[in-house]
């Protein structure tokens, strides 16, 4: 009979991370429910029943023991919790001694350890994003004090070999390059490899004895991240419950996208997933929602007087998510073939962004408040028809002598493929806030520059006195809000200003915050704050199974009408715009793209 004993964190945290003024408060409370139970060996995910209602609003640590008793501790409760204070001094830029005087929760205890296991440690996003994130905790003192890391791939390496490998990727903060050789040293010091294939028991049994030699007889809470292809989570997944589980801590699985192409293969997915891991441990990872930006959506709009009154359709009038990049598949096009722009950026990154704009204001900051809300607002989203929807294929241009390729010059690309590489889409939310609000997305790569924003287009002021110094074009004097996810972060709001002397002559003038004027520290990495959040047991950030389902219900019928009419899309010149079907699309509703406009 095998044993898990896993922790499942809730309650509300309340805390600002960055708005407008640079205050913060926090009048939450942090509480950890403890669970610990005997199943059968191919349960020992699940987690024991017991109704979380009865205990949610208690400040107490809750065990369910084996007869089925439940043993209680009371835990002190206070105004502001050490996880807030860890969280913010990371995002504030709190000293590394700070931070390590907050890092105050359970996983700091000398008799606990927290173990992460990068499984596809010798991949691109282990060597760019994982490690150098886990470094950059790790350097700001936010990683637990007993902690190991281990890379899981199939390719055959030592210790010494991982270490040289990840140690060319790894950086200290521009704003604190004191002893970084020294903690960059210390760091590797703590990172190890084992090799194996991803479906052999054994090779994860390995592992786990690996794992418990550093363990060394703590409370072992283990942490693995699916950096694979998602042909072999379940192999993963499977091998690392039956084998490599933790035996009396928590045990968690960060998942990486794409979860599923359509509906049915994602409810495949979850159901495989869910036959070894309870919802609780399944981290579905999305990290456009880790960026500063995307998680300031909130406090900028709850926190702020004069914004949340106007988040409706009495005032505003279209809503943009724009992402665009420079460059095209460069070698990676066999994979990016069998998903497209649709699934790759809208269906997540950019559908995700919209909840998170478009939700009610949620009960607290808890997860399950917030991702409850979130699920509403994808629930009450018609399902996208083909007539609003535009497709393209960036082809081959040549510039400045420079010959750009097409995308099916691509030599990973399938000869003929329709596979969109641009997409533009209108959606509608029907409910009472939403109702007649177009909110456009727009997707694509090679085009003309990189960049990922949210364009807030307010409606004309009614009975304008000082339309005649507009003009006809009625949309110079929209009032527009922009957040400018990435690059070189900023929030800046349009508005309607007279110039200087004797006449009236009225421009448009911008209110900006500019984040690498206003705030001195580095923002920190969006893998950063996801991979921190995973070992705490915060779920605010990450996707639970009904939002994938209800994301996947609002594509898969487009997707497949897309696929089984074989919609030949609309090319445009690598470098462009995109194709001029997305202008006539926006035009139909009465909107301009914000980002096309002489004033960005």
């Amino acid at each position: 009979m095998a044993t898990l004993s896993s922790s499942t964190q809730y309650g509300s945290i309340a805390y600002s991370r960055s708005s407008l003024s640079s205050s913060s408060s926090s009048d939450g409370h942090h509480k950890r429910i403890g669970f610990s139970s005997s199943f059968s060996f191919q349960q020992r995910f699940l987690p024991a029943k017991v109704s979380l209602q009865s205990v949610r609003n208690s400040n107490q640590n809750v065990h369910l023991m084996q007869d089925g008793a439940v043993a209680t501790t009371a835990t002190p409760v206070g105004n502001e919790t050490p996880f807030k204070k860890l969280k913010d001094g990371l995002l504030l830029g709190t000293s590394s001694e700070e931070c390590k005087d907050a890092a105050g929760f359970d996983i700091n205890e000398s008799a606990s350890t927290v173990s992460i296991t990068v499984v596809g440690a010798s991949g691109d996003l282990a060597k760019k994003k994982i490690f150098p994130a886990l470094f950059a905790l790790y350097y700001e003192g936010c990683l637990p004090e007993h902690f190991t890391i281990y890379g899981y791939a199939r390719s055959k390496m030592t210790d010494a070999e991982l270490r040289n490998m990840v140690s060319r990727t790894l950086t200290c903060r521009i704003d604190k390059r004191e002893n970084c050789e020294e903690k960059m040293e210390q760091f590797l010091k703590r990172c190890f490899y084992h090799s194996g294939q991803y479906d052999s028991e054994d090779n994860f049994a390995d592992l786990d004895k690996k794992l418990k030699q550093h363990e060394g007889g703590r409370v072992s809470n283990r942490l693995f991240y699916l950096s694979i292809p998602p042909n072999i989570f379940i192999d993963a997944v499977k091998c690392a419950s039956m084998s490599a589980s933790s035996g009396n801590g928590w045990t968690r699985v960060i998942v990486e996208k794409p979860f599923g192409r359509d509906s049915e293969s994602s409810a495949a997915l979850t159901k495989s997933l869910k036959q070894y891991l309870a919802e609780e441990q399944i981290f579905r990872i999305d990290h456009y929602l880790g960026k500063e930006l995307v998680e300031n959506l909130s406090v900028l709009r709850f926190s702020n007087l004069i914004f949340e009154p106007l988040w409706s359709r009495q005032y505003i009038r279209n809503v943009q998510f724009i992402f665009s990049e420079d460059f095209g598949t460069e070698g990676r096009g066999g994979y990016f073939d069998n998903y497209g722009i649709i699934r790759d950026i809208m269906q997540n990154h950019l559908l995700q962004i919209l909840a998170l704009f478009a939700m009610e204001t949620p009960v607290s900051l808890d997860a399950e408040d917030i991702r409850n809300e979130k699920v509403k607002v994808l629930r009450s989203m018609r399902p996208l028809q083909l007539e609003d929807v535009v497709v393209g294929q960036y082809k081959s241009h040549t510039k400045g002598g420079v010959t750009y390729p097409a995308y099916t010059d691509d030599k990973t690309v399938p000869k003929g493929s329709l596979t969109p590489t641009f997409a533009a889409a209108a959606l509608f939310i029907d409910n009472a806030r939403w109702d007649g609000v177009p909110f456009l997305m727009k997707a694509g790569k090679a085009l003309h520059t990189k960049s990922a924003e949210i364009r807030v287009q307010f409606r004309h002021v009614p009975g304008n006195l000082y339309n005649r110094n507009f003009g006809t074009d009625l949309d110079r004097a929209t009032n527009e809000l922009v957040i400018r996810v990435q690059p070189d972060e900023a929030i800046y709001l349009k508005i309607n200003n007279k110039v200087p002397g004797l006449g009236m002559r009225l421009d448009r003038s911008n209110l900006n915050l500019h984040y690498a004027a206003r705030y001195s520290k580095e923002i920190p990495d969006a893998y950063e704050r996801l991979l921190l959040d995973a070992v705490e047991g915060e779920r605010r950030l990450f996707i639970r199974s009904d939002e994938l389902d209800a994301a996947w219900s609002l594509f898969t019928p487009l997707l497949k009408e897309l696929e089984e009419k074989k919609i030949i899309p609309e090319y445009y010149p690598y470098g462009s715009r995109g194709p001029v079907g997305a202008h006539y699309l926006a035009a139909r509703y009465n909107v301009r793209w914000g980002d096309i406009s002489l004033e960005q």
